[in-house]
């Protein structure tokens, strides 16, 4: 027997001894010399049958810090995300300008935003087996060099025959999506601390927002909806030069200045993980956890539905809009500017709430009812006639609509620990744009017979059969469960004092990567 065996069983029969005796060690003993953690279980095990004691293993505490270049790894990837947002609604929120420039249908303008959706689910999977394997940097410079490529094919497509062009631009711009879409989690875990990791994930995907919101605001200012074709070929071109110069100043910061992870891990979660072998991962067998996974399966399609409903609203809100309020354009991006904004405080609001509350399903399902109701209001009070009450119903629905993105990401981390986070939320996207597609081809197909109102009582359906699903998730969150298992155990540093199991991993997005 090793040493190290021979000082664990002692210890554990000390501590047994001590524990009838209702000894606890102080804060002061705890923090003052090493600490040790216990290795998460198997992915079908029930640690709640399961004695802490029986599945302790011991690893001492190692360094962790934070570094100030957090948040400029943040911001950049923000910007990046916010670029590539702001490229998927360049065009739908004027799709009445750009049929009329290209003398194509609304079906075609429509796939300019889908083509989005369509990229990203046979691409999912390769890509977050290159981030697993790849890391992080490597995705992020990929991505930001799609997002600029696509933006520059662009520029050659303000002429009416250039249609093509304009497409192929549009999917460069897609892939970089699929490179882009699902890192806030893995940043967050990489560079964060445990207090703050929600928060973090929340504000990698606000980037997303605020290119969103940006997409519904400028296009309708840049390029007016004037008669001359030649005129409104100038003010295209305008648009897409900007976009991407843009886009290459946030290549040019991303190579330049985005790292991989810091040097010493911002969390003792991080700090194990980079101990694991490469080889002892699996990236297939990891998927299979996953789809075995109930809870999890439940939320991505759940996740699906709510943010599907949410792509296909910005991907035909111009439409909505010009039906009851014609030649409002410039006030139909206002208002989708609107949702994303309310959006952004939501996503806020909701991380800070989850880094100070951990209540993530019923927090996850009182955002999904909230986005429920707010569906049904913005649908009951669209067609009254009255711009600034569409303004206050669109602001409501975008609060708690655009505001549970976050949340089902960090759902999911809580759900699949100790999987890696990338791979849960390229799922959860996945999900997203398929339905995305499905959403948006029929609610305008609903449109184009039966008005907004139908369409818009259609996506609701979907949103109660998603607060539904919602609410038959099995709240089994392994990190914590892990956490309160830690917490009766208690060891020894080998120089003799007691320090109690450290948890390491009690935030959302901090979990292995």
């Amino acid at each position: 027997m090793s040493s190290q065996d021979e000082f664990t069983h002692k210890f554990m029969d000390d501590l047994s001894e001590a524990g009838g005796n209702g000894w606890s060690p102080t804060r002061k003993e705890r923090t003052a010399l090493g600490e040790y953690r216990q290795l998460p279980l198997g992915d079908s095990s029930d640690t709640s049958e399961i004695s802490a004691m029986d599945t302790v293993q011991l690893f001492p505490l190692m360094e962790t810090k934070l570094y100030k270049r957090r948040w400029l790894m943040l911001f950049i990837f923000s910007a990046c995300s916010m670029s590539n947002a702001f490229m998927w609604l360049q065009y739908g929120i004027i799709s009445n300008i750009f049929i009329r420039f290209y003398n194509i249908d609304s079906m075609a303008i429509d796939w300019l935003s889908m083509v989005y959706f369509l990229t990203y689910i046979p691409l999912i999977l390769p890509v977050t087996w290159l981030l697993d394997n790849r890391g992080l940097r490597d995705i992020v410079v990929v991505g930001a060099a799609f997002n600029c490529i696509g933006a520059w094919i662009k520029t050659s497509a303000a002429d009416p025959n250039m249609f093509a062009m304009t497409f192929l631009g549009q999917f460069v711009c897609s892939v970089a999506t699929v490179y882009i879409l699902g890192i806030p989690s893995k940043l967050a875990s990489l560079w964060f601390g445990q207090e703050e990791v929600s928060t973090a994930c929340s504000i990698g995907v606000l980037g997303n927002q605020m290119g969103i919101a940006i997409g519904f605001l400028l296009p309708p200012i840049l390029v007016p909806n004037v008669d001359d074709v030649d005129e409104l070929a100038y003010h295209i071109k305008i648009m897409f030069y900007s976009s991407a110069g843009v886009a290459s100043v946030i290549f040019i910061l991303v190579v330049i200045v985005f790292q991989e992870r810091p040097e010493i891990p911002p969390t003792q979660a991080q700090a194990q993980a980079r101990s694991i072998p490469p080889d002892e991962y699996s990236y297939m067998a990891s998927i299979l956890r996953l789809l075995r996974n109930k809870p999890f399966m439940l939320l991505v399609v759940s996740y699906g539905l709510n943010v599907g409903c949410f792509y296909s609203i910005s991907t035909l809100l111009n439409r909505m809009i010009i039906e009851h309020y014609p030649g409002e354009e410039v006030n139909a991006g206002r208002i989708g500017l609107t949702i994303v904004v309310a959006g952004m405080a939501g996503s806020l609001i909701s991380g800070i709430w989850l880094d100070k509350t951990k209540t993530y399903k019923q927090t996850t399902l009182a955002v999904y009812l909230l986005s429920l109701i707010g569906m049904l209001v913005y649908t009951f009070t669209l067609n009254l006639g009255h711009l600034w009450v569409v303004f206050v119903t669109a602001g409501i629905l975008g609060f708690f609509m655009t505001g549970y993105l976050p949340l089902g990401f960090e759902f999911a981390v809580e759900l699949t620990y100790p999987e890696s986070e990338g791979t849960s939320s390229g799922l959860l996207n996945c999900s997203a744009q398929i339905f995305g597609i499905i959403f948006t081809i029929s609610q305008g197909k609903i449109i184009d017979r039966w008005g907004t109102f139908a369409g818009n009582i259609f996506l609701g359906i979907f949103l109660l059969i998603g607060s539904l699903l919602t609410g038959f998730i099995k709240s089994d969150l392994r990190r914590q469960k892990a956490n309160l298992q830690q917490a009766e155990v208690q060891t020894v540093s080998p120089a003799g004092s007691v320090s109690s199991v450290q948890d390491y991993g009690a935030t959302a997005c901090s979990g292995q990567s």
